[in-house]
């Protein structure tokens, strides 16, 4: 008489099944899991451990070190010991130096995307997998409207972003929880995950469990539903956008082209163009200014933008680098001075602090602009 096999705990098949449909349908040959020890990495993890073998795909996971911790080094060896007894082949941990602008959050995330990218590329990785759930979504969706990020922050987190992909963004917090304690693996409860000063912690802690209280348990799968439908919207007008700016001489904006273009389009079209010719990221004030010498234009000069200027000729707008250094001056869009030119964090982060220069007042905060490159929300 054969013997029973053993039922399947409802939270395992389900990080099971979201990562069976997400590696069938991408079909890597190898793929890198970000694990940092906490539930839903580690939920990941095994659920890849099942089943990546049974599609014949390799695996093989990171633990990043950010040595912002007492004992740091110590949990990122658990992480790895625990990964490799899964069948992580291999188990490797990096440790990062968290250094430059934007404050912690920001640094650490770039650190961590850094050394996921060395890690893929030295273990063969077709893929990143990271473990965002449908919490993680809804808290970017909330914060990014309580920023006025735009779409783009609104969009969330994609599940597929280039090379890194997040199975687990259909699924709450609880589910990878439940299937840690079903299989018995021990997590790592990072305290900074409770730490009052990070906003997101704020609205994780505070701000979501009272919404789901008060309109209802669907709320943070109503924010997910969000994030889906402007992603879908934000995706396609940046593919036109990109064909269009295609279509444009480097540097050279046809105002025809961009007077006629409905605005969204108009906006995300002209700061490809930009950017493209000056190398450096512009904001939404330098963006806007650029397509009003097209949209409204009354003979007025040239304006200053990080990097370089764009002056109306014609029937173009041309867009050319600067040709030495100098000291940031007021772009000449009005009264609205320019920005500091430096990285927007994505929205989830912590915002920077403004100083003052001695030569005027601090500059205004820029809101996180919604057509950044940026994806907000990676961290393994």
């Amino acid at each position: 008489m054969s013997q029973r096999r053993p039922s399947l705990d409802a939270a395992t098949a389900a990080v099971r099944h979201a990562v069976r449909e997400c590696l069938a349908a991408l079909r890597p040959g190898r793929v890198l899991v970000g694990v940092s020890g906490g539930a839903d990495s580690l939920a990941l993890a095994a659920a890849v451990a099942h089943v990546a073998p049974r599609l014949g795909i390799g695996w093989g996971t990171l633990t990043v070190d950010h040595g912002l911790q007492a004992g740091s080094a110590a949990v990122a060896a658990t992480a790895a010991r625990r990964c490799a007894a899964l069948g992580a082949d291999p188990a490797a941990v990096e440790r990062v130096r968290v250094t430059g602008s934007g404050g912690m959050e920001a640094a650490a995330r770039r650190a961590r995307l850094a050394a996921l990218e060395r890690a893929r590329c030295a273990q063969g990785a077709d893929l990143v997998l990271l473990a965002h759930t449908l919490d993680d979504q809804a808290e970017t969706v909330l914060l990014g409207l309580a920023r006025g990020s735009g779409p783009r922050a609104v969009g969330g987190m994609r599940p597929v972003a280039g090379r890194i992909v997040r199975p687990l963004l259909g699924l709450r917090r609880c589910v990878t929880r439940a299937s840690c304690r079903a299989r018995g693996i021990p997590v790592w409860d990072d305290p900074q995950n409770h730490d009052p000063r990070f906003a997101r912690v704020r609205v994780r802690d505070r701000v979501l469990p009272l919404l789901e209280r008060e309109l209802g348990p669907g709320f943070a799968a109503a924010l997910a539903r969000t994030a889906a439908l402007v992603g879908e919207d934000t995706a396609l007008l940046d593919a036109m956008a990109a064909e269009r700016a295609a279509s444009c001489a480097a540097g050279v904006l046809p105002v025809a082209l961009v007077r006629d273009l409905p605005g969204p389009l108009a906006t995300r079209t002209v700061k490809r163009v930009v950017e493209a010719a000056l190398g450096r990221p512009q904001q939404r004030v330098h963006v806007e200014a650029v397509v009003r010498l097209a949209t409204t234009w009354h003979g007025q000069g040239p304006i200053d933008l990080p990097g370089g200027r764009a002056r109306r000729v014609g029937d173009e707008i041309r867009v050319a680098a600067a040709t030495s250094p100098s000291r940031p001056r007021r772009a000449r869009v009005g009264r609205v001075p320019a920005q500091p030119v430096t990285e927007e964090p994505p929205p989830h982060e912590t915002r920077r602090h403004q100083g003052r220069s001695r030569r005027g007042p601090a500059h205004p905060r820029a809101d996180p602009d919604p057509h950044s490159g940026a994806r907000p929300g990676d961290r393994a």
